[in-house]
Order: structure tokens, then sequence, then C-alpha cells
């Protein structure tokens, strides 16, 4: 009879832990340094016309906080703004100066995201 119980509490166990993680992959749930709200941040209008648009592979987004994180990042650059997807995986900067790449590219991985390219 205790083995029973101890089974039905493992079963249990592990269909909570697979619910949470069909949720946090799909993007559903709360995770990634965010609660379960989003804190989500306007369009940033830029000083000048945009000269120049980039669009950035990123991974490691699982989330719409994952997304705000890397939005926040690439609005904190002078020049630039973002909107970012996390479902594709792909970030659109748009520029009123010319900015390098590398500039983007270590403002994204400092906040924790890999850049897989830039075109």
């Amino acid at each position: 009879m205790v083995d029973a119980l101890i089974i039905l509490i493992v079963i249990i166990l592990l269909f909570i832990a697979l619910k949470g993680s069909v949720k946090h992959f799909k993007g559903e749930g709360s995770c990634c340094k965010g609660g379960s709200s989003i804190l989500k941040t306007g369009e940033k209008k830029l000083d000048g016309p945009v000269v120049s648009e980039k669009r950035i592979r990123v991974s490691g987004m699982h989330c719409e906080n994952c997304a705000e994180t890397v939005k926040r990042a690439i609005d904190s650059i002078e020049g630039a703004s973002g909107s970012v997807d996390y479902r594709s995986g792909i970030a659109i900067v748009r520029t009123d100066r010319t900015i390098d790449d590398i500039a983007i590219k270590k403002k994204i991985e400092d906040s924790g995201y890999k850049v897989d390219s830039i075109s």
C-alpha cells in the first residue's frame, strides 16, 4: 500500500512538472526574470529619420518577458529602436544613425541572450 502511494505521488509531481514545462516552452507561463505580468515599454521614438533597419536572429527567448528584455536592451542604445518577436526569434532594429553591429550584439548578449546573425 505504501509503494502505491509513493508511486501515485511521483506520478502527480511528474504531471505538474510536465504541465509547467509545456506552458513555459509555449511562452504562456511566467519565466525568465519576469513575473505573471509583463511591464511593456512603448515604442521608442527616434530623433531623426530611420537610416537603417537590421534583422537580428536571437536565440534563448521563450516568452514575452524574454522579448521585452531584448527590446529594452536595444532601446538602451542611443539612436536605436527595437521590436522583438520571441516566437520567430527575430528582432528588428531601426536606427537614425550608423550603429556598429558589434555594439548591438553586445547589448543583446549582455542581457542574457545569444545573437545568431545580423542582416
